[in-house]
């Protein structure tokens, strides 16, 4: 069942509680989305369940499979690929979109088709990666949405690995593609600090003079905003213009979304604009320091009744700049929770609201390992759970 108890008010009571209205932005983007990752909360939405095609922002999916499989030990990143003829005629000139000039044949490593996704929007980078790793891109989009699905995308679907248009097979929502590029920053922080802040990447060589080609990163925060590092354009006549991109500044991690404008250097102005809104308008407030215990939990089957709940980091609330609001707190979780349980396991969240802001809910964990019950521990329990 589903149990809730009451935090303690000392550590998020104002001393001198002010009234705090959500701060607005005024953007032109028909869909966007905006979330602090170091509190969880959602600091604007437009629009943001609204199904639509994702174009290139679709490839941090196909990101997030070689990511996952890298960390796995699947996949190894000076692992080669041979751009297949077929793939080549299909993926390059004008028509087939960005590229990153692979040529037919060739043998690839792993790093350099990430860089071509990540940093050139590579449509042929896509279809190579997918090819490589699964055979087909059909059967690696399989392998995208079954991933999708762990990670409770639950308004996304992926008919390839690129975003190309396919007649409506490949749909995306503003709030997916945030959650998708949050999880691709915790999941992955390594890797994602190795790929999706390169400036620029050069692959290919020109017709003629045989040149090097050099192609800047398209993520219009960077070298804009302090602190952006990633992620992902996306353009396509029916999508327009969008982007998915994060930052961090003294803590703070912001992920954003911006769907449907019409021009890249509108694009480009929303994006700076909104993502120095959420760094501006809102604050970190500190409620509870990394380590300190918040409460208990009702633990069953185990060697213990009850495991401590404690911040697994320093804990912040997201607040309007200035405000000093009353808020409350409660801790939720799903318990009794059964035993085993491992020290520093997330088993609770401590729920933090205020009066006309987003709530925010922040991770807790058990304070130590908590073994099974043995035999007659288990025999108590069961007996014990018939009566109420």
């Amino acid at each position: 069942m589903n149990k809730l108890i009451a935090a303690p008010l000392a550590i998020v009571a104002a001393a001198v509680p002010t009234i705090a209205a959500a701060p607005q932005f005024q953007g032109s983007a028909p869909i966007a989305y905006m979330e602090d990752l170091s509190s969880g909360a959602v600091l604007y939405q437009r629009d943001a369940d609204r199904r639509m095609p994702p174009a290139s922002m679709a490839k941090m999916m196909t990101v997030y499979v070689a990511f996952d499989m890298i960390k796995k030990g699947e996949l190894k990143l000076n692992q080669t690929f041979q751009v297949r003829p077929e793939t080549w005629q299909r993926w390059h000139g004008p028509q087939a979109g960005s590229t990153m000039f692979l040529s037919t044949g060739e043998n690839v490593s792993v790093e350099n088709l990430l860089k071509g996704i990540v940093t050139l929007s590579g449509n042929d980078a896509c279809v190579v990666l997918a090819e490589g790793i699964s055979g087909t891109e059909q059967t690696f989009t399989d392998r995208m949405n079954a991933e999708a699905k762990k990670l409770g995308l639950t308004n996304s679907h992926f008919g390839t690995s690129n975003g190309w248009p396919d007649n409506g097979v490949t749909y995306v929502t503003a709030r997916d593609l945030a959650h998708l590029a949050s999880a691709t920053i915790r999941d992955f922080p390594d890797l994602y600090k190795r790929f999706y802040s390169l400036p620029s990447f050069t692959w290919g060589k020109t017709l003629g003079a045989g040149a090097d080609i050099t192609q800047a990163n398209r993520d219009p925060l960077l070298g804009r905003v302090a602190g952006a590092d990633g992620l992902k354009t996306g353009h396509t006549e029916e999508a327009g213009y969008g982007f998915t991109g994060s930052a961090e500044q003294n803590g703070r991690r912001l992920v954003m979304v911006v769907a449907g404008l019409t021009s890249s250097n509108g694009r480009a102005q929303e994006s700076v604009r909104f993502m120095d809104w959420g760094f501006r308008a809102w604050q970190a407030k500190p409620i509870v320091a990394q380590g300190k215990q918040v409460s208990t939990a009702e633990v069953q089957m185990g060697g213990a009744s009850s495991v401590g709940l404690v911040a697994p980091r320093n804990l912040t609330v997201t607040l309007p700049a200035g405000a000093v609001p009353e808020m409350h707190a409660k801790v939720v979780y799903e318990g009794p929770i059964r035993a085993p349980i491992k020290a520093g396991q997330h088993i609770a969240d401590l729920v933090v609201t205020a009066p006309d802001l987003p709530e925010q809910r922040l991770p807790l964990v058990a304070d130590k390992d908590v073994g099974e019950a043995g035999f007659f521990g288990r025999a108590w329990a069961g007996l014990t759970s018939l009566f109420g």
